[in-house]
């Protein structure tokens, strides 16, 4: 059995599930491509985001006139956050989500192949390692993140 070992060390970006992606059961589909691409599950939780900490997750839209919409959306349905850790966690997730507007994303990409449109776009990433960090505490309480050896030695179904 082949193991590696994925620290603290290592970059660690923020991910959230948005309402689209839960209400629309691709969760899962999500989740394993992350997975497939070899980052390790740091940390995930389910929660309803409540009005303050969704002002403070965007707060650099919360003054535009569209906010409103983007903060009931984002109460739609419970998020899922994960703690995603890796090689060049940040800029990796980012390739595979594609970009913000889910009409613009190539096939391939989760938005390209699941979202709808730059809201409905199935998930939120950090988009610098700074702003991982940030969002992470955002997002994650002391003691929900984790680190310990993944395993390879799994059958593929």
């Amino acid at each position: 059995m082949r193991t590696a070992r994925v620290l603290g060390s290592m970059e660690t970006t923020l991910i959230l599930l948005k309402p689209d992606c839960i209400a629309g059961r691709k969760a899962g589909e999500v989740l394993k491509r992350f997975e497939d691409a070899g980052f390790q599950i740091r940390g995930c939780r389910m929660f309803r985001a409540d009005s303050a900490l969704l002002r403070e997750h965007y707060a650099h839209i919360a003054s535009k006139p569209f906010y409103p919409e983007v903060e009931t959306f984002m109460q739609s349905t419970p998020v899922i956050a994960l703690a995603l850790a890796g090689d060049n966690a940040v800029g990796r997730v980012r390739d595979i989500i594609g970009p913000t507007d889910s009409k613009k994303a190539a096939k391939g990409t989760v938005r390209g192949d699941f979202g709808v449109d730059v809201m409905a776009n199935i998930v939120h990433a950090s988009d610098s390692p700074e702003n991982a960090a940030i969002e992470l505490k955002r997002f994650f309480r002391d003691g929900e993140l984790f680190d310990y050896e993944m395993s390879y030695g799994t059958k593929s179904a």
